[in-house]
């Protein structure tokens, strides 16, 4: 088998990089009021269809950018991180308002203080709720980040060597922590085998 020289790979990179760049398929995950600085954004007035990134699928098997827009409570944390895994690498996350990035206002137990936490971000836009120029802006730097990195033979993703995705909290308890209360729940769906 041929090997092939170096400037080739390296040209191609740069290729795949290029087309990685300008053919973002977005997966829109908004919440609240930056949902609709989100939806604004493709609209005609903004028209983020200039970069490439019009085409907003709701399937993670079609998308590789994650938009998440506005805040995230606890109960939807696992359906984001399935949205994510189920998303093909290369893939990358843009953190959209005040309240996905750090918690907003929402300084509680039930929202989530910054998806950072359960996701790699890689772009962060600030604002409450952001313009739709900033979120233009957060999509350009995240071009150029492409552009700067990544191969077409995934060499940057070697070394990944665990399992990053979210963990299986439940477990089995031993018979010392269980208890016996009173009742008869033999009907209860939950309890059958």
């Amino acid at each position: 088998m041929a090997v092939m020289p170096d400037f080739l790979i390296t040209k191609l990179d740069w290729v795949a990089n290029l087309a990685r760049a300008n053919s973002l398929w977005p997966m829109p995950f908004a919440t609240a009021c930056c949902g609709i600085e989100l939806m604004a954004t493709a609209s005609s007035r903004y028209d983020i269809a200039r970069f490439g990134s019009e085409a907003m699928r709701f399937s993670p098997r079609q998308c590789d950018l994650m938009l998440v827009a506005g805040r995230v409570v606890m109960k939807m944390v696992p359906v984001l991180q399935r949205i994510w895994l189920q998303m093909p690498e290369p893939k990358w996350c843009i953190s959209m308002g005040a309240c996905a990035s750090s918690g907003g206002v929402f300084d509680t137990y039930a929202v989530v203080q910054g998806i950072d936490r359960f996701l790699p971000v890689d772009v962060y836009v600030p604002g409450c709720p952001p313009r739709p120029e900033q979120l233009i802006r957060a999509v350009l730097d995240l071009q150029e980040k492409i552009k700067a990195t990544g191969t077409v033979n995934a060499r940057e993703f070697t070394g990944r060597t665990t399992y990053e995705g979210p963990t299986n909290m439940a477990k089995q308890l031993e018979s010392e922590q269980t208890m016996i209360v009173p009742g008869d729940f033999n009907t209860a769906t939950r309890q059958r085998d």
